[in-house]
C-alpha cells in the first residue's frame, strides 16, 4: 500500500490493538487527536452526520475527495448516523457500550440533546473516556462559546505576536492551535487509558480546549510578561530575547541564522569575516546584542548580501553555527529527510486515487505506524459496522434507512 516505507509496526505490534474509538469531532482539533489513535492501533469510527464534515467541501478538492480532510483522518473507518433520529441515536448508545473511548465537540447543550453529556454516556458505560474538544474550555464564562483555529490566535494575542515589527498582526502559517490540541487530546486518552491499565483511579473526562492550548503555547511570553515585566512585541522572522536570530537576505533567498549563546556569536562573527564584533561592547553579550538589535541587524545584512544561501549554509555548518535555508513546503517532498524519516508517503487502494498522506510522528523502537486505512469515503463503511458489531441483518439496515438514520 506504501511506496517504501523502510520499516512499518506489524498490525499485531500496535500498542492501540483492541481499543475502540468513537469519533464524533469536527474540523481539525478532535479528528487529529482520534488520528493519532488510530495511527497506533485503535479502531477509531469516524460518525458524521450526513452531510460530512466540512471540511470536505473546503477547498482544495481533489478527485472528490478533501484534501483538509483526508490530512486528519487517515487510519479510521467512517460511518454516517442522523443524530436528530432516535433510531440512529439509539445505535450510538450501542456502539457508546461497546467503546473504550468517545471524543467530541459539541457544546455542552448540544451534547445533552444528543445523549453525549457525560451523565448519559456514563450511565450507558461506566467505563467509557469521555474527551470532550471545546474552543475555551469546559467551564468559565465562555463554555458555550464555539471557538476556531484563528479566532484563538486573535483572542489570545497570539496574532498580535506574529508579523513584522511595523506591519498588522498576522496568522500563523498553520493551524497550530487545532492540530496541537488534537496532541494534547491524544495525550489526555493515552494518560486515561494508562491508568485503566494500571488499576490506577479512573480518569473518566479529558477534557482539552484551543484556549488552553494557546496559553500553553505563548508559555515563555507570559512568564515573560508576569515574572519579568517585559510586554513582547511583534519581531519579524527573529524573536525577542535573541539576537542575531533572524533571517537575513542572500542575493539567491533567505536563510535563518543565528547565535543561541554568546560562544556561538563569536564563532558566527569569525565566519562572517568580523571577529572583532565578537568581542566588540555593542555586541559581545546576548543582552548587549538585543539592545542594539537594529544596529546589528543592519551589519549583518550587508554581509550575508555578498554571498548564495550555500555559501552560507557550507561555512557555518563547519564553525557550527545554526543556520537553514528558508523554503517552501514543495521541497520537502523531495527531501532526503523525509524520504527516511517516512512522514510523506504515496498511498493507493483499489476504487481511490493514489494519494500522498502525512506520516505518523512518533517512531516505535524505530519503525512507523503503519496506514491501514486511507481517510475513509463519506459513511463508508457504516453498513459494515452496523453488521460487525451490532450484528444487523439486511433487514435491519434497511429500517435505518427508511428513517433516514443513515443514508440511502
Amino acid at each position: 500500500m506504501t511506496s517504501g516505507n523502510p520499516v512499518t509496526l506489524k498490525e499485531e505490534d500496535l500498542p492501540l490493538k483492541g481499543i475502540r474509538v468513537l469519533d464524533l469531532g469536527r474540523v481539525m482539533a478532535g479528528p487529529s487527536g482520534a488520528q493519532l489513535l488510530g495511527d497506533y492501533g485503535a479502531d477509531v469510527l469516524r460518525i458524521e452526520d450526513m452531510e460530512g464534515d466540512e471540511t470536505r467541501r473546503w477547498p482544495p478538492v481533489a478527485n472528490g475527495e478533501g484534501c483538509n480532510y483526508q490530512s486528519v483522518n487517515r487510519n479510521k473507518r467512517g460511518m454516517v448516523l442522523n443524530l436528530k433520529t432516535p433510531a440512529a441515536r439509539e445505535v450510538l448508545s450501542t456502539l457508546v457500550k461497546m467503546s473504550d473511548v468517545i471524543m467530541h465537540s459539541y457544546l455542552p447543550d448540544v451534547a445533552k440533546r444528543l445523549g453525549l453529556d457525560d451523565e448519559t454516556v456514563r450511565k450507558l458505560n461506566p467505563d467509557i473516556i469521555v474527551c470532550g474538544v471545546s474552543g475555551y474550555g469546559a467551564t468559565g464564562p465562555m463554555a458555550q462559546k464555539p471557538g476556531y483555529d484563528l479566532m484563538l490566535q486573535a483572542y489570545t494575542g497570539v496574532m498580535e505576536l506574529t508579523g513584522d515589527p511595523d506591519g498588522p498582526p498576522q496568522r500563523a502559517g498553520c493551524s497550530l492551535m487545532d492540530l496541537t490540541t488534537g496532541i494534547l487530546a491524544f495525550s489526555g486518552v493515552l494518560l486515561a487509558l494508562l491508568a485503566k491499565a494500571r488499576g490506577r483511579p479512573a480518569i473518566p473526562t479529558v477534557q482539552v480546549s484551543l484556549f488552553e492550548t494557546a496559553l500553553t503555547l505563548l508559555a515563555y511570553h507570559l512568564t515573560n510578561y508576569a515574572n519579568g515585566d517585559f510586554q513582547p512585541r511583534r519581531a519579524g522572522s527573529g524573536v525577542g530575547h535573541l539576537s542575531p536570530y533572524t533571517a537575513f537576505m542572500c542575493p539567491d533567498g533567505y536563510v535563518l541564522a543565528g547565535a543561541t549563546n554568546d560562544e556561538v556569536w563569536r564563532r558566527m562573527a569569525a565566519v562572517l569575516g568580523h571577529p572583532e564584533w565578537g568581542t566588540d561592547a555593542r555586541f559581545a553579550s546576548n543582552a548587549a546584542r538585543v539592545t542594539n538589535r537594529k544596529e546589528l541587524t543592519t551589519l549583518l545584512e550587508r554581509v550575508f548580501a555578498q554571498h548564495p544561501r550555500q555559501h552560507w549554509i557550507e561555512v557555518f555548518e563547519a564553525a557550527k553555527v545554526p543556520i537553514a535555508p528558508i523554503r517552501t513546503i514543495v521541497d520537502l517532498f523531495d527531501d532526503p529527510q523525509t524520504k527516511a524519516t517516512a512522514m510523506l508517503e504515496r498511498y493507493t487502494r483499489p476504487g481511490r486515487p493514489p494519494m500522498t498522506l502525512v506520516g505518523a510522528p512518533i517512531k516505535i523502537s524505530g519503525a512507523a505506524a503503519p496506514v491501514r486505512h486511507l481517510p475513509p469515503l463519506h459513511g463508508e463503511h457504516t453498513t459494515d459496522i452496523l453488521r460487525e458489531l451490532l450484528a444487523m441483518s439486511e433487514g435491519d439496515i434497511e429500517k435505518l434507512r427508511s428513517v433516514n438514520a443513515i443514508p440511502a
